[in-house]
């Protein structure tokens, strides 16, 4: 039968969030009911607060989160009822044109749950990324469960369900950092600090992070940075330049999600180099660009969507290597918190006192 737990709903654009009862139906054909037991503070969690992904409220907000698998409906084979498992919005089809040209990263027909959870009134809830994991319990589809060593902190592993992840794939599936290469990282939050340390994981010879608040440059320096540069008072493109021969660095990852900063990332590249854009623009943001720079500088520029991931692949692999202490995803959680702190969450994440803040259940 169905089951009330308790959730952080977002009720209308640039509203306070508040704690509500959920209403959780028992899992369906391919769907899962996951017990929460961590979930991170994402700046997506904040797009979708204030209106800049959708206007499909109430949300039900939280995706960045570990658990365990309570219950599975009919057909679910891949997890069961007492697995630990990292959430994901990347749920292959394995049908798409995507998949079956064996890239199932850019899978097309991700799923979701079919069934809406609902506040006591009936009102359906729309679930940030299709997960809704600030709360007790939630539901997906069974895809979106990655099994992980159970060893893991949780408040560690949540981490790869988007930031971590993001930023990691950022430089190591979509941008291809190679041994030796320059990158330079513009915007130290969360995704760029894990994007820092998945080029340094990459053998990356040296790492530039860019930013404007020398906390974050800090920061950066500790996840394995080699240099920063204060864009608040140096120019990115030309200190870029002068750390790598006057050239320019072999890949740029963009993660902030703005078109000055996607311009600098543009010519702070090298000739035929590698534009990665991992921020997220909001719907209104526009680029402008010489269409001949865009063809003399050669090269490739891409987007990042979730780090170009496949979670049965890339989660049980970053945990591995965390185990190993090879990188330290522990080094992300700055603080941990209740369902009611997630507002205060928010300011702080808005004020750069944070890296991540992490619901712990």
């Amino acid at each position: 039968m169905a089951q009330q737990v308790q959730g952080v709903i977002a009720p209308g654009r640039n509203e306070p969030v508040r704690v509500e009862t959920i209403v959780v139906p028992d899992p369906g054909p391919g769907e899962a009911v996951v017990k929460i037991q961590a979930c991170g503070v994402c700046h997506t969690d904040l797009h979708y607060k204030q209106g800049g992904i959708n206007d499909e409220f109430p949300f039900l907000l939280g995706h960045e989160a570990a658990g365990i698998v309570e219950s599975v409906g009919a057909g679910v084979t891949d997890v069961a009822p007492g697995d630990f498992v990292i959430l994901n919005w990347r749920a292959v089809c394995g049908q798409c044109r995507a998949c079956l040209r064996g890239r199932p990263w850019y899978c097309f027909a991700t799923h979701n749950a079919e069934q809406k959870m609902t506040l006591l009134d009936g009102t359906e809830l729309s679930p940030a990324l299709g997960i809704g994991a600030f709360a007790e319990k939630t539901l997906v589809a069974a895809g979106q469960c990655t099994k992980v060593d159970p060893a893991v902190a949780p408040e560690v592993a949540g981490l790869l369900g988007c930031g971590v992840m993001a930023g990691i794939g950022a430089a190591i599936n979509t941008g291809n950092v190679g041994r030796g290469d320059s990158v330079a990282v513009i915007g130290c939050g969360g995704v760029g600090d894990a994007a820092v340390v998945g080029s340094r994981l990459a053998g990356a010879a040296k790492i530039i992070a860019v930013d404007i608040d020398d906390r974050k440059l800090a920061k950066a320096t500790e996840m394995g940075a080699t240099h920063t540069v204060n864009s608040r008072t140096t120019d990115p493109v030309e200190a870029i330049r002068e750390l790598t021969g006057g050239f320019g660095a072999d890949v740029v990852i963009e993660a902030v999600g703005r078109p000055e900063t996607y311009q600098q990332a543009f010519y702070a590249r090298d000739l035929a180099g590698t534009v990665v854009l991992v921020g997220v623009p909001t719907p209104e943001m526009k680029l402008e660009l010489p269409l001949l720079d865009v063809f003399g500088r050669g090269g490739a520029l891409k987007s990042s969507w979730y780090g170009d991931c496949l979670p049965s692949r890339d989660f049980p692999m970053l945990i591995d290597l965390h185990q190993q202490g090879r990188i330290d995803l522990g080094a992300f959680v700055t603080e941990t918190i209740g369902l009611g702190d997630v507002e205060k969450a928010f300011a702080r994440m808005h004020e750069g006192d944070v890296l991540r803040s992490v619901v712990v259940l």
